[in-house]
């Protein structure tokens, strides 16, 4: 049901309608819930930048959905540690400092 909703939010209202945003929030929800991360990452991946996009950053949704995305990447790449995500998010962000300035 999740699919075809989505089907018919970006037929009806466009790819980047925030209620499409919201349709690839739940499908990536389902597929993470049934340990699908591969198929649930490019979902909320779009999700948040429709919502980012149409929305805001600062906008509920907006926040709900990027939740949603940490809390799937903190499950890939950290088994559910979100602190130890937030940690690593950080090191790279570092690294991607160093790389611009060419140290």
């Amino acid at each position: 049901l999740y699919v075809r909703a989505l089907k018919i939010s970006e037929e009806q209202l466009g790819a980047s309608h925030p209620l499409t945003a919201t349709s690839l929030n739940n499908l990536a929800l389902l597929y993470k819930t049934q340990g699908k991360y591969s198929e649930a990452k490019p979902l909320l991946q779009r999700a948040v930048q429709i919502s980012v996009a149409s929305l805001g950053m600062e906008h509920p949704q907006t926040q709900q959905i990027m939740s949603n995305y940490l809390t799937l990447l903190s499950h890939i790449h950290t088994n559910g540690d979100v602190d130890a995500l937030l940690e690593l998010l950080g090191r790279q962000e570092q690294d991607d400092k160093r790389d611009e300035k060419g140290t």
